[in-house]
């Protein structure tokens, strides 16, 4: 299978070969690396890569997912299903809560209850693996509940900030 990638604003194509259960040949350019992998939970992946084993934490976007080995994160978008996707419109595809994308600490929250938020603002700061990822609202609204505290261990599964959907009149 070949798949047409946008991989952090730089066009790739890769070449997908199975080889088995869980095993295939992935090819970008002229490199092929031998591959095998095993799912650890939702968002990690045991992978193997010609003969060396790493994690990689995974985390869906609006337009991409969110990769991330070894401390390197990038932005990886399937060309063919961003058409289709953009098709339907994009705010149907938004996340309405907010989620880590990984399991992290929560390092920073930058609003209170009751505070006003716009689409896109940075809500709460999450780190992971020495990095840090500040977690935006996914609309305009208000921040009715805060349910983590600063230094707190989150997951992917856990909601760290609610927020009511406001309209605006057009």
């Amino acid at each position: 299978m070949e798949y047409q990638l946008n991989i952090n604003e730089e066009k790739r194509v890769l070449t997908v070969t199975p080889e088995g259960d869980r095993q295939f040949d992935a090819t970008i350019g002229e490199t092929t690396y031998v591959t095998s992998f095993e799912w650890i939970s939702d968002h990690a992946v045991l992978l193997t890569v010609n003969g060396e084993q790493t994690i990689a934490y995974l985390a869906d976007g609006p337009d991409s997912k969110t990769v991330m080995i070894k401390g390197r994160v990038w932005s990886v978008e399937d060309e063919g299903s961003s058409t289709r996707r953009k098709s339907r419109g994009n705010q149907q595809n938004l996340p309405k809560e907010i989620r880590p994308p990984m399991p992290a600490v929560v390092s920073q929250i930058l609003v209170s209850k009751g505070d006003l938020v716009t689409e896109g603002q940075g809500v709460i700061v999450v780190s992971a693996m020495k990095m840090e990822t500040t977690l935006s609202s996914p609309f305009d609204g208000i921040v009715t509940e805060i349910n983590v505290g600063e230094g707190d261990k989150v997951t992917p599964k856990q909601i760290l900030v609610d927020i009511s959907e406001t309209k605006t009149d057009e």
